[in-house]
């Protein structure tokens, strides 16, 4: 577990550790802008703020793990779970396919 992974309680009482929620974009892109939006939208209206460690990750910034992960497009976003990547959802037309892409881990 790396320093910035948090632990929480599970529904049975365990702890465990937060998924991380990636999300790779440009900063020049209004997609990527859009699809931020968007992401908060879900997350705010759901309320699962806690639930993701969110990590923002601009191409410009780092295209290290842009390629590390195969990121071709952005907006994109990657769910990774106990160091696993879990899903990836490219290019999101809007707040209900992220709701969709994320449904498995919102309350």
């Amino acid at each position: 577990m790396t320093a910035t992974e948090e632990i929480r309680p599970s529904r049975d009482g365990t702890q465990t550790a937060r998924p991380r929620l990636a999300f790779f974009y440009s900063s020049s892109s209004g997609a990527c802008r859009r699809a931020d939006g968007f992401l908060a939208q879900v997350l705010q209206r759901r309320g699962n703020h806690e639930t993701f460690l969110l990590q923002r990750i601009e191409e410009a910034e780092r295209p290290d793990l842009h390629e590390r992960f195969g990121i071709d497009t952005v907006p994109t976003l990657v769910v990774i779970e106990g160091n696993r990547l879990k899903g990836r959802l490219v290019a999101p037309g809007g707040a209900a396919a992220i709701e969709r892409f994320l449904a498995p881990w919102l309350r």
